[in-house]
């Protein structure tokens, strides 16, 4: 990528107080704030220019050539400009909006928000391990007991890594330097290394450090440390196995981490949805939190449940018919209670909302005809609910008729993770002003919000270490690095979000990076520490984007499309698109499975057509002898990829 042209940055001024200018009356006059980084191709592209009249004249600007290539008019203090797309471009532009000045530069590419983020967002589950040694790890050590600092076993880590590998394996097989193995890609040694920590701890309940409060249900022995889901994490590693750990992954540990969850599964009632699990004294929701962030959030059983029927499937004697039930029965639970007028099952709960609709869609992604009666129609409410819920302009998701957003705590577990949510259930139903509010959501975390900054705080260590989002100017103004999680240096990390005074914009804004204890409001921009489970939503958000944008077609020699059958012996281009164009500057790979009557797997190697074409070919000769008369081309797996099918004479 090409620097950020320092004329315009000299143009648009700092970031101090998000105002461009003051007119005769000291009304300030605000900037238009748009997503830093930039915009995908082929999406939904927006930005916000508060207090811009109707009407009001935008244009967009190449930062190169100084040219207007798209006009428009502001409504409702948004401008859209979705049409624009600038096929292979590695240009920057900005808005410019009358009256208002200019916004920074962003760049409009292929697959851009994944370009920037997929890294990112398992770097920061690499550095946020509160030990990288498990035999010399202490839990007691751990806030929370880890395996993430400042987070329990609650933090599913496993489950969001293992979708995200799924969703786009072979851009993660690019990235090969960061833990020890260096031939296992280091997403799947992330993996890896969270199921040693699940099963080395699937029974611990030992001192952990502070808390804020203990674990259990009412009126029953409380637990120091959340062990039960440590076999939730294990049976998402179990469901992966046959599909894309098994190369990386000995029978030997996998067949152990299937028994231990097995012989303990009743017993951690890991088979329903489990009500009032923590005790909290936290300041900001103290008592017993029904479906609370500490784990067993609506949604979570039925995750863990369809990864154990899926091992299971696979297994001589296995009983998948159990989880399956187990599966069936907890979506039920959420179909009948899951309440969205209720906040305590909606953004109270702020880390671990974005579970239940995930969960739900994912049911119907990978088992459609197996999922109850009743699913497809409660995610058709959410999505309903949802759409009254961000209609405004910032296309934030609403407390109520009174509040924007929590008045005193972060909502780093909101716009964040309900990006992926509204992807996931955009892509069932097929609609798109569904995914344009999920793409709306990416926006805010990259600037389109009230105080018009990145939801991370741009620092010179994560930016020395790599820690930071490519092409943002604008950081998040607070952070707190030294907390409990030591999330100063952690690549990635998510820092804050604008508290309800700060809405609909936040006129004055304060720099403050270090002690920050929550509960300081006013005119901050407010960061509390950074959390696993924030990141988590996030990462959730990266996967499930790439749901619907993975395209397999079937070539000639002639390049053109077979759309009727192929011929035993000829030699046939698969053409994959997908969000796998890294390189700007160079030819990118990528590869595809061709599964066989057995549900076995072969790699065929692609390469990029050309230099930033996002376009991936390779060649497969079709075997003269075949059992069957089709060939099976897959990219991505669990329900997160592409399968076309073509048929052989």
């Amino acid at each position: 990528m090409k620097k950020k042209s320092l004329f315009i940055l000299l143009l648009i001024g700092s970031f101090n107080l998000n105002v461009e200018a003051q007119s005769k009356d000291s009304k300030p006059i605000y900037k238009p704030f748009v997503n830093q980084a930039g915009y995908n191709l082929g999406e939904t592209k927006r930005f916000v220019c508060y207090g811009a009249a109707n009407n009001t004249v935008f244009k967009i600007l190449n930062t190169r050539t100084n040219q207007e290539v798209f006009q428009g008019n502001i409504l409702n203090n948004e401008g859209w400009f979705t049409s624009f797309n600038p096929q292979g471009s590695t240009d920057q532009y900005i808005v410019e909006v009358a009256g208002h000045g200019q916004s920074v530069p962003f760049w409009v590419a292929d697959h851009l928000m994944e370009k920037v983020s997929s890294k990112l967002a398992y770097d920061f589950f690499v550095d946020v391990r509160g030990f990288e040694d498990l035999d010399k790890y202490d839990m007691s050590k751990v806030y929370g007991g880890g395996p993430s600092r400042d987070g329990g076993a609650y933090g599913l880590e496993t489950i969001f890594e293992i979708l995200q590998y799924a969703s786009n394996p072979a851009l993660y097989d690019n990235w090969k330097t960061e833990l020890g193995d260096k031939n296992t890609p280091d997403l799947i040694d992330l993996i890896l290394w969270h199921a040693d920590f699940a099963y080395k701890y699937v029974s611990y309940n030992g001192p952990t450090g502070y808390r804020h409060g203990t674990l259990g249900y009412e009126g029953q022995p409380r637990m120091n440390f959340d062990y039960w889901n440590t076999l939730d994490q294990l049976a998402a590693v179990c469901g992966a196995y046959e599909l894309f750990l098994k190369p990386y992954l000995s029978e030997e540990k996998y067949q152990q981490y299937r028994k231990v969850c097995i012989d303990n599964w009743e017993k951690y009632d890991r088979h329903k949805v489990v009500r009032f699990w923590t005790f909290s004294t936290k300041w900001v929701d103290e008592g017993f939190q029904e479906f609370n962030e500490m784990g067993n959030a609506y949604g979570q059983s039925v995750f863990s449940n369809l990864f154990m029927y899926l091992s299971e499937k696979n297994q001589k004697g296995g009983h998948p018919e159990k989880f399956l039930k187990y599966a069936q029965e907890s979506a039920k639970d959420i179909i009948q209670n899951w309440d969205f007028n209720n906040p305590r099952h909606m953004w109270w709960i702020r880390n671990a909302e974005h579970i239940t609709p995930q969960a739900l869609a994912w049911f119907l992604l990978i088992a459609p005809d197996l999922a109850p009666v009743g699913t497809k129609e409660k995610l058709a409410a959410w999505s309903l609910h949802m759409k009254q819920k961000t209609n405004n302009f910032w296309k934030y998701r609403k407390h109520s008729e009174t509040e924007w957003a929590h008045s005193k705590t972060k909502e780093l577990g909101g716009a964040p993770a309900l990006g992926g949510s509204m992807f996931a259930v955009a892509h069932l139903f097929n609609d798109k002003s569904l995914r344009s509010l999920a793409w709306s959501q990416v926006d805010f975390v990259f600037g389109v919000n009230p105080v018009g900054a990145h939801l991370s705080n741009k620092s010179e260590e994560r930016v020395k270490i790599g820690g930071f989002w490519e092409g943002v100017e604008d950081g998040w103004p607070q952070a707190h690095p030294d907390g409990y999680g030591k999330l100063g240096l952690v690549r990635g990390t998510l820092d804050g979000t604008p508290l309800d005074n700060q809405f609909p914009i936040a006129k004055t804004v304060e720099k403050i990076v270090g002690q920050n204890n929550g509960q300081v409001f006013g005119k901050n921009a407010y960061a509390t520490e950074g959390w696993c489970v924030s990141n988590r939503g996030w990462e959730a958000t990266v996967s499930f984007a790439n749901l619907g944008t993975q395209q397999i077609r079937f070539l000639d020699a002639n390049k053109k499309e077979i759309s009727v059958k192929a011929k035993p012996g000829q030699t046939i281009k698969i053409e994959l698109s997908a969000a796998l164009n890294q390189h700007w500057d160079s030819v990118d790979k990528a590869w595809v499975d061709i599964v066989n009557a057995d549900g076995l797997r072969s790699k065929v190697e692609l390469v990029e057509t050309g230099v930033n074409t996002g376009i991936f070919v390779g060649n497969l000769t079709i075997p003269t002898v075949l059992r069957q008369k089709e060939i099976k081309v897959s990219y991505g797996y669990l329900g997160l990829g592409k399968i076309a099918t073509l048929n052989i004479q």
